[in-house]
């Protein structure tokens, strides 16, 4: 059966005439016609009977609905299949219904429901993180892409001692953090820590500390844990911005540990919790001690860790160039 034969029921049943939606403004439909954006109806001006106003909905919502999948729920994007009766489904889902409709059981073939596509085409959708600020408006087909990288799209809870799967803004995260994880909360840019582990030849992949510390309108979490780097066993502390990347590279920081007339000292720039835990500590991005130097550090017989670190965290200063002040996303 050639494609051109088969009709898209999906799109016929769910959709208004043409006519229909060239006078019915939304701002999220592309306008069509004269573009008046005006309500014109045949005779009646749009009242139906004994004067009450007709409800009109929404053409975009009626084709958005259609451009869900039946099976993820999620909106459907080309190649957009169908069974011979019109049932639509995502390219994702056919290959998980082992080619059968889900709809009516039918069996799915290889055909694609070109006219949703094309009306796909039409649509322009705003953010999915609307109701978390982001007023941009899309064509359908680009809608994704940004809400891959949207800066208001949820964070990843940052804690490092679990697998949670929380997400949430980061008023939402900082109070998570504080009631669900029990995280010590600190105020001001400098820090002192001392952590102790009675026996240092045990060193599993474990985080021992997360503090969450609030400075400068913003929130950054230290983590510090011991790990293997190889056959080595070392210990490592790092700083995580709770925002986006952009912002993180408003802030330095720099941390420093020591004893015995030794010091060793780190100064970076801290990461975005948008990259997880175990990213940043992969990448090495903070003050590493091999185990031997951490256990001169503690003194004595070394039969215990006894680190002290301590830190600070700063704000970068807007910079002049020849006498002309630069954009500086941190002001």
């Amino acid at each position: 059966m050639e494609s051109e034969n088969i009709e898209c029921v999906s799109v016929s049943d769910g959709m208004v005439e043409e006519e229909e939606v060239a006078h019915i403004p939304h701002p999220f439909l592309k306008p069509r016609g004269n573009g008046s954006g005006t309500v014109s109806g045949g005779g009646g001006g749009g009242v139906g009977g004994g004067g009450v106003p007709a409800p009109v909905i929404s053409p975009v919502a009626r084709v958005h609905e259609l451009l869900e999948c039946p099976v993820c729920t999620n909106s459907m994007y080309p190649p957009i299949h169908q069974c011979h009766n019109g049932h639509t489904l995502c390219s994702t889902c056919k290959s998980r219904v082992h080619n059968r409709c889900p709809t009516c059981r039918q069996e799915l073939g290889d055909i694609r429901c070109l006219a949703l596509e094309k009306v796909a085409e039409s649509l322009e959708l705003p953010c999915r993180y609307l109701s978390l600020g982001c007023p941009e408006i899309f064509p359908y087909y680009s809608k994704l892409k940004h809400e891959a990288q949207c800066s208001f799209r949820p964070y990843n809870c940052p804690y490092a001692g679990s697998e949670c799967s929380v997400v949430g803004d980061i008023p939402f995260l900082v109070a998570h953090l504080r009631d669900d994880h029990k995280v010590d909360m600190h105020i001001g840019s400098t820090f002192n820590h001392r952590y102790v582990k009675s026996n240092p030849r045990e060193v599993e992949n474990a985080t021992w500390m997360l503090t969450v510390f609030h400075c400068f309108g913003q929130y950054f979490c230290l983590h510090f844990e011991a790990f293997q780097l190889g056959m080595a066993p070392v210990y490592m502390a790092f700083l995580r911005f709770m925002g986006d990347e952009n912002e993180a590279r408003c802030y330095s920081y720099s941390l420093e540990v020591g004893s015995n007339g030794r010091k060793l000292m780190w100064e970076g720039i801290p990461r975005s919790i948008r990259d997880s835990h175990r990213k940043v500590r992969d990448s090495h991005d903070g003050l590493i001690i091999q185990r031997n130097m951490a256990l001169f550090f503690s003194g004595g017989d070394r039969k215990e860790l006894k680190l002290r670190v301590t830190g600070r965290i700063w704000k970068e200063q807007q910079t002049l160039d020849a006498g002309v002040s630069t954009p500086n996303p941190c002001s």
